[in-house]
């Protein structure tokens, strides 16, 4: 099995974070004593690096990963295999005390807001909840910052003060930023956290993150499915298929050129807003479902599925993930070829 190269270097900023092969699986049990039978690959090889300051946005179909590897890379969920590095240290590697200090650094925003806040708590408390944990200031102290975050995301004083059934789901998701950002962090997951919001209401929220990403030199990874989204906020955007990192590039080369057939895919599927130029892109339709992540096809992932599969290689051989030029990774035979 070809292995992922991770010389990655968009040429903006130093990495951050360096992700080398991040596995996980989930294990199916079954029978009387619930032995394992099989295991979900969730996560299968996926090696990328986010540098300082930017969003990178992941992105795919439903399944296909993209939230396993966020939670998997904040140590949410535990990893199989694979090594993730923040600042030089391994997080799959810490333990203790030296875990806690660098979740301090690492936050995620939830996809749904609702139940990502506890009910019985006022959001003031929730949002001091990471301060307290950690022993950081007096109580007089962290219901000032609480108030400060509350600010920082265009909500008033006396919203600390009540419970999260009491806000609308834009304001749910603005609380549960203004959570992450309790501890001061260097990098946050968002975790498709406009896709439940009404349009209006993911301008606003857009927004917000991409003014408090100027203002506190904050670093994103933003999962989504919405492309016109990513596209907006992105710097540089990866693209997942069952598992596998299949395409990486900075946001206007892969939304102009993409190049992994899977991803031309994806692109031709954004609406046009222009009536006049809606006729002028070629609606690409993939044929067959998406496989099972239990038990995965051979070679590349996505060979059943593409219409230029090379037959005797693309069914037998996965192909490696590796620079085309100008920090444009991607992962297929027919590239290759043509390079």
């Amino acid at each position: 099995m070809a292995e992922a190269k991770v010389t990655m270097d968009s040429g903006k900023g130093s990495d951050l974070i360096v992700v080398k092969d991040m596995v996980k699986y989930f294990p199916v049990r079954g029978g009387f004593l619930q032995r394992v039978k099989a295991h979900v690959k969730a996560v299968d090889g996926v090696s990328f690096t986010i540098k300082k300051g930017e969003t990178l946005g992941l992105v795919g179909e439903s399944g296909c990963g993209k939230t396993t590897v966020g939670r998997t890379l904040l140590r949410l969920t535990p990893p199989t295999g694979g090594h993730v590095y923040f600042e030089g240290k391994d997080v799959f590697a810490l333990r203790g005390r030296e875990l806690k200090e660098i979740r301090k650094d690492m936050q995620i925003v939830f996809q749904d807001p609702y139940s990502s806040l506890d009910p019985r708590m006022p959001v003031g408390e929730s949002i001091m909840e990471g301060l307290v944990v950690h022993r950081i200031g007096s109580p007089a102290e962290r219901w000032e910052k609480a108030i400060h975050l509350l600010r920082m995301v265009n909500l008033e004083d006396f919203h600390a003060k009540r419970y999260p059934h009491e806000f609308s789901g834009g304001q749910r998701q603005r609380i549960g930023i203004a959570r992450a950002l309790a501890l001061d962090p260097k990098f946050i997951v968002a975790d498709e956290p406009v896709s439940a919001l009404d349009v209006s209401v993911q301008a606003q929220v857009l927004n917000i993150l991409m003014d408090l990403q100027e203002q506190l030199g904050l670093t994103y990874m933003f999962v989504a499915h919405n492309l016109s989204v990513v596209e907006h906020i992105s710097t540089r955007v990866a693209v997942m298929y069952l598992g596998k990192m299949v395409e990486l590039a900075d946001r206007h080369e892969i939304f102009q050129h993409p190049l992994h057939p899977y991803t031309q895919a994806l692109m031709s599927a954004i609406p046009i807003a222009d009536p006049k130029k809606a006729g002028s892109r070629d609606r690409i339709i993939l044929e067959g479902d998406v496989p099972s992540p239990i038990n995965p096809p051979s070679g590349c992932h996505f060979h059943p599925r593409c219409p230029y599969a090379i037959k005797g290689v693309c069914e037998k051989e996965e192909p490696v993930f590796k620079d085309y030029g100008s920090g444009h990774f991607v992962a297929c035979w027919l590239v290759d070829k043509e390079a």
